[in-house]
């Protein structure tokens, strides 16, 4: 790849969205330098308009080519980089890979409000669930567990070995463990997993160093 990888972050404690990109480039092997914004600053909305045309993070930058949107990123670096096989083979499988990723990029705006992602707060649980996020989790944990019986006998991820669909779910992740979401065996050996990537363990450690 002749030009360069940029990616425009948002701070790595919060901006659920820069990990989904981030984490798609990590398992593609990709080289790539890391913008990083801080956000909820006076100056934040300046920052990002200055780099991105959507005025939103993330962005990557590669040479005269500009792709926002989280998704759009990783369908991105899923064609540039296609020996990662970051959506599954099967066409089968590839479709529902990319129907859950749409689903988690469109929906469970409850959860994304009551539970916002924050890697540093330690485990949070919420007084009480409110009922359209108990919910949305429902929804997710039933869509997890489909994926892993019908696609996943061939590793711990969605669709066995790891895909953009994780990338997008990995956020969520996080949610269920900061604020105890409820869980079964399938969910919580999923978030195990989830949990245990190397490249999210590096992303939580610069969040939360000093």
């Amino acid at each position: 790849m002749s030009a360069p990888l940029t990616l425009v972050i948002g701070t790595r404690r919060y901006s659920s969205w820069s990990l989904r990109p981030w984490l798609a480039l990590r398992a593609a092997g990709a080289a790539f330098d890391v913008v990083e914004i801080a956000l909820r600053q006076p100056d934040t909305k300046a920052n990002i308009l200055a780099r991105s045309p959507s005025g939103k993070v993330p962005l990557l930058i590669h040479g005269q080519t500009k792709v926002w949107d989280s998704l759009a990123i990783c369908e991105y670096v899923a064609e540039q980089f296609p020996a990662a096989g970051l959506w599954p083979g099967d066409a089968a499988a590839r479709a529902m890979a990319r129907a859950v990723a749409a689903e988690m990029h469109a929906g469970f705006p409850q959860l994304r409000t009551v539970c916002p992602m924050d890697l540093c707060a330690g485990v949070t649980p919420l007084a009480e669930i409110p009922p359209d996020v108990a919910a949305e989790a429902a929804r997710i944990r039933a869509l997890w567990a489909e994926c892993r019986r019908r696609f996943g006998a061939g590793g711990p991820f969605l669709f066995g070995r790891f895909s953009v669909a994780d990338a997008m779910y990995a956020p969520v992740v996080t949610r269920f463990t900061t604020y105890a979401l409820p869980q079964d065996d399938v969910s919580r050996a999923y978030c195990d997993a989830v949990w245990a990537l190397p490249a999210l363990g590096e992303w939580r450690a610069a969040a939360c160093a000093g």
